[in-house]
């Protein structure tokens, strides 16, 4: 955790590799394109905010980008394959342990946008859904502690991936960055109150939710059928349980 907490960028030539890695796997094997790229800074602090429906978000996300990201993920990676969990040790993460506070990975995180990074976060806090969801809380605490710029990126078409590569076929798959936003101010520590917390995650989700095709947009749908179905899928799978 030390090396989390002092140092950022980190792991910088093994990181540079397996960017330039990704992307070029992700072409190969599917009809990959990144759009917005007019929307990237040049430079943080700055706090990249997605849609989560694929263990493969954050694989897309780092081969997208220019900067070494660094990411905040979930200690446990259930629905991932050996490869990728393989991958995200490699590349290295902050993990979080879901339906706890993770006192050290949020300190490490405030740190990366203290010295001007650029952090990765999925507000909805898991994958288990393939329509969108309200955030939790930690990603509003950290843009409003840290006053970071927030980039939002739509991702689309990763959840077929490997389902078409086993027919024999490329999915189409797309990255799609928006205009920045922000920052946020609630308190220097980010948690006066709590409604506001609230209320800057659905802004941060919905600043999402322009990237997605209006059938992922889920709690964000202008549908209302879309909307009622999305807050069945709302309900956090960690809430009193605590990974282990």
């Amino acid at each position: 955790m030390d090396e989390m907490m002092i140092t950022y960028p980190r792991r910088k030539a093994i990181r540079t590799i397996l960017r330039q890695l990704i992307r070029t796997a992700l072409q190969v094997l599917s009809d990959f394109s990144i759009e917005g790229k007019e929307n990237l800074p040049k430079e943080g602090p700055l706090l990249v905010i997605g849609n989560h429906f694929s263990f493969l978000d954050p694989v897309a996300v780092i081969g997208s980008v220019p900067y070494p990201i660094e990411y905040v993920g979930g200690l446990r990676m259930p629905n991932a394959p050996q490869s990728v969990i393989w991958l995200a040790k490699l590349y290295g993460f902050l993990p979080v342990r879901r339906g706890s506070v993770s006192r050290d990975t949020l300190y490490a995180s405030r740190k990366v946008l203290q010295l001007k990074g650029v952090l990765g976060v999925f507000p909805e806090g898991g994958s288990w859904s393939r329509i969108l969801r309200p955030a939790r809380p930690g990603a509003a605490f950290l843009a409003s502690s840290t006053r970071a710029k927030i980039l939002p990126v739509g991702l689309d078409g990763l959840t077929d991936l490997f389902p078409m590569i086993r027919k024999g076929r490329r999915a189409k798959i797309t990255v799609r960055f928006g205009k920045p936003f922000g920052p946020y101010f609630v308190s220097d520590r980010g948690e006066t109150d709590r409604n506001r917390l609230e209320e800057i995650g659905h802004e941060m989700m919905r600043e999402i939710a322009q990237l997605l095709p209006p059938e992922r947009r889920g709690f964000y749908s202008e549908d209302p059928a879309v909307r009622e179905f999305a807050i069945a899928q709302a309900a956090y799978p960690w809430d009193g349980k605590p990974e282990e």
